[in-house]
């Protein structure tokens, strides 16, 4: 049986300041009426009832998560005590499942992109889960074909052919590679081997489980411990001692890059992670001087701007270029737009400089 685990866990610092500590960019609704959160769940629903859906988030954003998603049952809405990065989620994620499904599939989510059309993404999904039931010892994740040559991501080099689903076809992996420059990702980007990582993934419970324990068996031992107590009067006090004692490492690192047997899918959909406020410009037209406008805005020799602010404030601009100008709230953002990746440092500046409220 299908089962899903959506990761609503990052701070999304990049999208400064209209991500927040308290309310980071999946919670939000940057493109379209419901929040990223919720456009994830959407998309899935027609496949995996909300008693297989599990949702793993921040502690302090376990209401935030409950409010936005009434049809997840409160005991599928699991808060971390803190950051342990991908592969302690998805282990904990798996070893829940496996108390009541252990021959179940999974699919992993992450929370914040923008996919379109929703029923590619779930057809893409469908060929996905069927693979993971004929290979059922193999990992398998998305592959999304590679527009322009991205920096910011990870790339999969995709090996010998292995099929064709639903006009969907299927590839062995050959590798993961890093984040790569500029040049490597042009060369990446023209040979046409590659595709872009996005974090999504499908597998037999039981094969992950047994990659964590081959790979991380600290991971994999604490989260059983966890999923033991979960119906506990412990549960909490187990989950923040567990949790605190794994190691923090994503599950590329972890087990994607050592395992045996790793298949990707090509993903047909249009698919952004929403990392920066430059996405933006992917989502939406622009405007007759290339500024991207997500405010009310009246400007003069204003161009290559991105504009964003609350309803009902004005900006406005007089000979301005290149700029990420960002109003919500108590705050206001000004930024060079080829600096768009300080943003994060800029975020621990601010606590630095005890501006912790602004974070």
């Amino acid at each position: 049986m299908l089962h899903a685990m959506i990761m609503a866990g990052g701070g999304g610092t990049r999208f400064w300041p209209r991500s927040r500590q308290k309310k980071p960019k999946q919670f939000l609704s940057l493109v379209g009426e419901s929040t990223l959160l919720q456009q994830t769940l959407e998309r899935i629903e027609a496949m995996v009832e909300p008693q297989r859906t599990w949702i793993l988030t921040a502690a302090v954003h376990h209401e935030e998560c409950a409010k936005q998603l009434p049809a997840i049952p409160g005991d599928n809405i699991v808060g971390e005590p803190m950051g342990r990065d991908t592969a302690g989620c998805i282990a904990l994620a798996a070893a829940l499942i496996a108390r009541s499904d252990p021959d179940a599939t999974m699919a992993v989510l992450p929370a914040d992109h923008v996919i379109e059309p929703a029923q590619l993404f779930r057809r893409t999904l469908q060929v996905a889960v069927q693979m993971a039931e004929e290979h059922p010892s193999s990992l398998i994740t998305l592959g999304i074909p590679p527009t322009f040559p991205a920096t910011g991501y990870g790339y999969i080099h995709r090996g010998e052919e292995l099929g064709v689903r639903q006009n969907t076809t299927v590839f062995r992996v050959k590798a993961f590679r890093e984040k790569p420059n500029f040049d490597t990702a042009q060369q990446m980007l023209a040979g046409g081997e590659y595709f872009w990582n996005a974090g999504i993934f499908v597998w037999k419970v039981r094969t992950i489980l047994d990659a964590l324990r081959a790979n991380q068996p600290a991971i994999r031992q604490a989260a059983q411990t966890i999923a033991e107590s979960w119906n506990s009067p412990h549960r909490l006090k187990v989950l923040r001692r567990e949790y605190e004692a794994m190691p923090k490492i994503s599950i590329d690192y972890a087990v994607m890059e050592k395992a045996p047997s790793v298949l990707v899918v090509q993903a047909p959909y249009r698919w952004d992670d929403v990392g920066s406020w430059l996405a933006l410009e992917r989502m939406q037209a622009q405007d007759a001087d290339g500024n991207t406008v997500q405010a009310l805005h009246c400007g003069i020799d204003t161009a290559r701007c991105v504009i964003v602010g609350d309803a009902g404030k004005l900006i406005a601009t007089v000979g301005v270029k290149d700029l990420l100008i960002i109003q919500d709230g108590d705050a206001v953002l000004v930024a060079d737009r080829s600096q768009e990746g300080a943003i994060k440092n800029l975020v621990d500046l601010l606590k630095q400089r005890g501006l912790e409220k602004y974070r």
